[in-house]
C-alpha cells in the first residue's frame, strides 16, 4: 500500500472484541509506521488477545516489529526483512531472530521476511487451514518462483552492498523524478495491484504515484475496497498511465479509457506482456528495468525479497537522474562549506597593507 494506495477497512477491531464479528482464524500484521508508538497500543493488545483465544498470526515484513512491540515474539524464533534485523536484534534480545529463512514458525505465530515472501507464508497457513492439496492449487496459480509446499524456506541473507546505492539516491533526491499514474479496475488481482504499487513507488522510489479508477473506490477480486482518485478529474502531472492486470484495452473500460484520451496518454498494459507461469511482479519489473534501469528493477526485487535470478531484463545500467542529483548535492554541499573560507580569503587580499 505504500506506493500510493489506500485501503477502506470492513469493521472495527471493537466489533471482534465485542462479539459482534466472529473471532479470526488468522489476524495478518504488515508493517504500520509506528509500531512501538502509543497510538497502536490498542492495536497491539487487540492482537495479543486474539492471538490468546486461538488465532493463527502472520507478520509480513517489518510486522513483525508491531509483533515484538506488543511482546508476542519473546522467546520465540522470527524473522523478517533483512534490512530491519540488526535493530530488531538490539532492540527486542528476547526474541531469537533468524536470517536467511523466507518465513518462520513458532507456534501460532509465522513471521516472514521481505514484501513478497508474505506470499509464501500465506501459502503455509493455507496448507495448514485447508490442506496441501488447496495450497498446491493455490500456490501453481500464483507461480511465487521456485515455490513448492515441501520446498525449503531458507533463502540469501542479504545485506547492503554498493550497488544497492540507487535506493538511496532515488529516495533522496526525488526532484525530476516522473509521474506514474496508476490506473484500477474491479476485479484486479491483489498482487497485480500491489506489483504496481512497490514496483512504481513505493519500493523503487523511481517515481511518484498515483492512483486511477473509475469512481471512488475500487474493488479488488477477493473484496479489499481501494480509495482512488476519479477518472472524470485531470492528469494530475502524470507523464504515464499504467494499468496492472489488465491483458488487452477492451479490459480498460470507457473510464479510464477515456480518462488516457483526455489526458493525451497512452495506456500501458504491463500485464499484456505477463508470461505463462509468471508471478504478477515480473511483468513490472521488466517495465520498471526498461522505463528506469536495469540495477533500480534489480534493487527494488531485492527490497522486496523477491527472487530475480530469473528475470531478463532490458534498459539501462543505472539510475542516472538522480545518481547526477546525488554529485550535484555534493558539489553544492561543499561549495557551501568553503564559502566561508573563500571569503575571509578574498577579503584578506583586498584588505590595503599600512
Amino acid at each position: 500500500m505504500s506506493g500510493g494506495a489506500h485501503l477502506l477497512p470492513d469493521h472495527t477491531l471493537a466489533e471482534v472484541a465485542d462479539g459482534t464479528l466472529p473471532e479470526p482464524d488468522v489476524v495478518v500484521v504488515p508493517a504500520v509506521a509506528s509500531p512501538t508508538g502509543a497510538g497502536e497500543e490498542r492495536l497491539r493488545r487487540w492482537i495479543v488477545e486474539r492471538h490468546r483465544k486461538g488465532a493463527r498470526i502472520l507478520g509480513v515484513c517489518a510486522g513483525s516489529e508491531l509483533l515484538a512491540a506488543a511482546g508476542l515474539l519473546d522467546d520465540r524464533d522470527a524473522t523478517s526483512f533483512w534490512s530491519n534485523i540488526g535493530s530488531l536484534e538490539r532492540s527486542y534480545p528476547k526474541v531469537d531472530w533468524k536470517r536467511g529463512r523466507r518465513y518462520v514458525e513458532d507456534g501460532r505465530v509465522t513471521t516472514t521476511a521481505g514484501v513478497t515472501s508474505g506470499t509464501v507464508g500465506a501459502l503455509r497457513l493455507v496448507e495448514e487451514l485447508a490442506g496441501k492439496a488447496e495450497a498446491t492449487r493455490i500456490g501453481t496459480g500464483l507461480s511465487y518462483p521456485g515455490w513448492t509446499p515441501d520446498g525449503p524456506t531458507t533463502i540469501l541473507a542479504n545485506h547492503l552492498t554498493l550497488s544497492d546505492l540507487p535506493y538511496a539516491f532515488n529516495a533522496a533526491f526525488p526532484w525530476l523524478r516522473p509521474t506514474t499514474a496508476i490506473g484500477l479496475v474491479d476485479g484486479i488481482e491483489e498482487i497485480d495491484a500491489a506489483a504496481a504499487f512497490e514496483g512504481y513507488g513505493g519500493v523503487s522510489f523511481a517515481a511518484r504515484t498515483l492512483v486511477i479508477g473509475a469512481g471512488d473506490t475500487v474493488t479488488t477480486r477477493h473484496g479489499l475496497v481501494l480509495v482512488t482518485r476519479p477518472a472524470k478529474g485531470g492528469a494530475h502531472g502524470a507523464d504515464r498511465f499504467v494499468v496492472p492486470g489488465v491483458k488487452n484495452a477492451s479490459g480498460l473500460g470507457s473510464a479510464l479509457g477515456g480518462w488516457a484520451r483526455r489526458n493525451g496518454l497512452a495506456a500501458e498494459l504491463p500485464g499484456g506482456g505477463r508470461r505463462s507461469g509468471e508471478f504478477g511482479f515480473d511483468p513490472v519489473l521488466r517495465d520498471l528495468a526498461e522505463r528506469s534501469d536495469r540495477r533500480t528493477a534489480l534493487v527494488t526485487a531485492k527490497f522486496s525479497e523477491y527472487p530475480s535470478a530469473h528475470l531478463e531484463l532490458t534498459g539501462a545500467s543505472w539510475p542516472w537522474r538522480s545518481t547526477l542529483l546525488a554529485a550535484a548535492a555534493v558539489l553544492v554541499s561543499v561549495g557551501v562549506g568553503l564559502a566561508p573560507t573563500a571569503i575571509r580569503h578574498t577579503v584578506r587580499r583586498r584588505r590595503p597593507t599600512a
